[in-house]
């Protein structure tokens, strides 16, 4: 009977939905008030006359910097040394450490510019674009396979990433770069990079579960995803929170989280095919019968008592082994309207229980009250969405970029919460400061190389981690929110093995293409629902790539990324957290990567030098961008004592020079 009820007011919750219309909602002027939401300041820079302030003020940025500490009656830390500076910022920019010529010419460059030459150098080369396109591709959580229980490999998914890398290259105007992605097929569905770079629209997880992809469930699913990572990545507010409900904290009521839903409402997955036609009739041929064997089983499925459903999806698993393997295709989207999907405001986020029925349009609180909808099959939705997201008078997108440049700069954004700016992020620490960057982000043409010339060349971001008044000043600001220091940074887990790879020198140097997949412990193949799909690339010089083209699959995370907190992909990472435990040092210890190139760091140092005290010199120059103090060479010299040449000591030395915090962190 209890059965029976749900169900009537499930079917009367859908007849209501088919006549019920959402209204527009009004917002309150505190609502209205809330700091983000409000145009941005654009304060003057804080001037002075003081020799010291004069001095210290190279950037604009140093400005705020100096007054906000100032007002807090603290002063910055003297400028690092130029081995730490150059260490600091080559990391910073490519992700890989400063050769030792690199570090001996910008010691020596007496010139007054020689910073900015180094600066220079490194925006220009092409590793930037590996190391900055890395962090956008936490933020939008990029990886090549599906997630959830069959976790399927994406295998043209690597075109995006390669896109990624070419636009912060090429210094991509980021209110482009957002068209693009959103709507790059709408803007132009013959061009090949507008087209790779609208896969951006399917990047989430999605769940393919014996056959029943396309079930209303993980429609709703697939539009969540689309819908969540636009408030993340591109506004920094938590619009997700309102799928089930009004936001507990922020303007957004449930019906603004549906109607900017319905901005997706006409997109349909669109892999075109690059191979010829004789590639994809060969491959019809082969594909066509275990397709109809498939649907059979999937009918058959859905009707199977649960005795014997698990033997179907068995027989399943077998089928998708012998389809013949995909041909070469661009992983994109394109609007049916014929296809739009009705958008809904749904009861506690359940696709069931829908209750009103929205139109399509951006967030309420930035409109004025009582902005009408438009329909579900409006011209060009998601082009719309981009527009209205990288328009100057947007007080969000410039913000949020400019925050996200200053956190992988600092460690920190001037927002510590840079996905959240709103009541439940925190606050900026210099709100004039980040509406300064934003301006000038949009009047530089939303390129992102000037913003970073601006940051890198002030004395703010040259100061040493050690400063005289540590103890003060951590009383009074124990974040470095101020920014009285330049604050330790540990490596993140690809530059730690991409440094490895550099010091060993073993690092391929090949950009781009498809990814590759290492040889891993065979029980953690075993773990994947399908073991068979992990099939190691057959060119072992590609296992010698950067970390970034090694393949991004959700279900299985290597140990070595694991451990030094690698994020699973599954939602945006604004923020990697650095964690410090002991399975990061039994990795490095014991693990496969640290000991091979160890070893092959070890074959360096005795063919590059014929000594021990060479030798050490050289690893430490090499590993830590400097030459050991005396009393680490004294150390390490004790150690090869007995036997200088012996390639196993050699190799054990090696090995504890990759274990080294000198190493491990920047500064």
């Amino acid at each position: 009977m209890k059965r029976m009820i749900l169900v009537v007011a499930s079917a009367a919750l859908l007849i209501a939905a088919d006549e019920a219309v959402a209204p527009l909602g009004t917002y309150t002027a505190m609502e209205r008030r809330q700091w983000e939401f409000q145009p941005r300041k654009d304060s003057a820079p804080p001037q002075f006359t003081d020799p010291a302030g004069k001095a210290w003020v190279k950037t604009p940025v140093d400005a705020f910097i100096l007054a906000g500490l100032r007002k807090a009656e603290l002063k910055p830390a003297p400028q690092a040394d130029r081995p730490t500076l150059i260490r600091r910022v080559t990391f910073d920019l490519t992700g890989l450490p400063p050769t030792t010529d690199e570090i001996d010419a910008f010691v020596a460059d007496k010139s007054p510019k020689a910073w900015e030459k180094v600066v220079d150098r490194l925006l220009a080369s092409p590793h930037y674009g590996e190391q900055w396109g890395r962090h956008w591709l936490d933020v939008v959580r990029f990886a090549e396979s599906d997630g959830y229980e069959y976790d399927m490999h994406r295998p043209d998914a690597w075109r995006y990433r390669d896109y990624v890398v070419d636009s912060f290259n090429n210094d991509k105007p980021y209110d482009s770069f957002v068209k693009e992605q959103l709507a790059g097929d709408e803007i132009d569905p013959t061009n090949k990079t507008n087209l790779v770079a609208s896969g951006f629209n399917r990047l989430g997880p999605l769940r393919k579960n014996a056959g029943n992809q396309d079930v209303a469930s993980s429609h709703n699913e697939v539009l969540t995803e689309m819908t969540n990572i636009v408030g993340a990545a591109f506004l920094g507010v938590t619009v997700g929170c309102a799928r089930c409900h009004d936001h507990k904290f922020d303007p957004f009521r449930q019906s603004d989280y549906y109607r900017l839903q319905a901005h997706f409402a006409q997109l349909q997955p669109n892999d075109i095919v690059l191979a010829s036609k004789e590639e994809q009739d060969a491959w019809k041929t082969k594909a066509q019968p275990v397709e109809a064997q498939k649907k059979r089983l999937q009918a058959e499925l859905r009707r199977a008592p649960d005795g014997m459903k698990a033997k179907l999806e068995a027989d399943l698993d077998a089928l998708d082994d012998q389809m013949p393997a995909p041909l070469e295709s661009i992983y994109s989207v394109t609007d049916d309207p014929k296809k739009a999907s009705p958008i809904k405001v749904l009861f506690h986020g359940d696709y069931l229980n829908p209750t009103a029925i929205v139109g399509v349009r951006t967030l309420g609180i930035l409109l004025p009250d009582g902005t009408p909808e438009a329909p579900i099959d409006e011209e060009k939705p998601r082009l719309k969405l981009a527009e209205w997201i990288v328009d100057p008078n947007n007080p969000l997108p410039a913000r949020v970029m400019a925050n996200r440049v200053w956190q992988f700069h600092f460690g920190r954004g001037i927002v510590s919460t840079p996905n959240d700016f709103g009541l439940m992020g925190s606050r900026p620490s210099n709100r004039d400061l980040l509406d300064w960057l934003a301006s000038r982000y949009i009047e530089g043409g939303w390129k992102l190389k000037p913003l970073h010339r601006m940051i890198l060349l002030s004395s703010t971001y040259q100061q040493s981690s050690i400063s005289p008044i540590e103890k003060q000043a951590a009383e009074k600001d124990s974040e470095d929110a101020l920014l009285w220091k330049f604050d330790h940074r540990r490596l993140e887990a690809e530059e730690i093995r991409d440094a490895m790879l550099t010091v060993s020198a073993r690092l391929n140097p090949k950009a781009g293409g498809p990814s590759f997949m290492a040889p891993i412990d065979p029980d953690l193949v075993l773990s994947l629902k399908r073991p068979q799909y992990w099939v190691p690339t057959r060119d072992k010089s590609e296992y010698d790539r950067r970390t970034l083209y090694m393949i991004y699959k959700r279900n299985l995370r290597l140990p070595f990324v694991e451990v030094f907190d690698a994020p699973d992909t599954l939602l945006s990472c604004a923020r990697r957290e650095q964690s410090t435990h002991a399975p990061q040092a039994l990795e490095l210890l014991n693990g496969d990567t640290s000991n091979t190139l160890a070893a092959a760091f070890a074959q360096r140092l005795l063919h590059d030098k014929a000594t021990a005290p060479e030798r050490v010199d050289y690893a430490w120059r090499l590993t830590a961008g400097r030459l050991p103090t005396p009393a680490e060479k004294a150390l390490a010299l004790k150690f090869f004592a007995d036997a200088p040449g012996d390639p196993a000591k050699v190799k054990e030395f090696a090995l504890a020079m990759f274990n080294l915090n000198a190493f491990l962190y920047v500064n």
